[in-house]
């Protein structure tokens, strides 16, 4: 949803594996030093797993005192910790491929009910290729906005598909 502004990413590249690599004080201490000599529109967590540790999160967060907004971007797998970051989060951002089906999906979508629940700003971003049939990204997009209505959704096309020239991608982008 924030592409195209400056932010301050700490990513997660394994599971909680920044918790390990740096303590709750060392990477509030990077947060304020970096947010102090740069403007940042935003900061973005990311990664693999970034609420593996939501205690981590809170602390370094309460500790950086930082009064950017804060993105949060996962594939939406632990629904249940999203409260846990109330009042830090600004945005929570589900990250799906396009051929998501199942009990990932689920969780997903849990997640983004999570999010509204608790009064974050939600949305879903869903990864698409040539595999990715239309009828599951209108799946996506319908699941998104029943789980709730406040759902900011981006269709992602690879970089390899030619949406200007593609016909079936402006259709698709008019359907959903």
């Amino acid at each position: 949803v924030w592409a195209g502004r400056r932010q301050l990413f700490v990513r997660f590249a394994a599971e909680a594996e920044t918790a390990t690599m740096y303590t709750a004080d060392a990477l509030a201490g990077e947060m304020r030093r970096a947010t102090t000599r740069s403007a940042f529109h935003s900061i973005s967590i990311t990664g693999r797993d970034p609420l593996a540790n939501v205690e981590y999160l809170c602390s370094a967060f309460e500790k950086a005192e930082c009064t950017l907004p804060v993105m949060l971007d996962g594939d939406g797998q632990r629904p249940e910790a999203i409260a846990g970051l109330r009042g830090i989060i600004t945005l929570s951002q589900v990250s799906l491929d396009g051929s998501a089906i199942g009990a990932t999906e689920d969780r997903a979508f849990d997640t983004i009910r999570a999010a509204a629940a608790v009064g974050m700003q939600h949305a879903l971003v869903v990864s698409v290729d040539d595999r990715s049939s239309d009828a599951n990204m209108l799946r996506l997009v319908e699941r998104a906005h029943a789980a709730s209505v406040a759902t900011m959704v981006i269709i992602h096309p690879g970089t390899t598909t030619p949406v200007d020239r593609d016909r079936r991608w402006t259709m698709l982008f008019e359907r959903a």
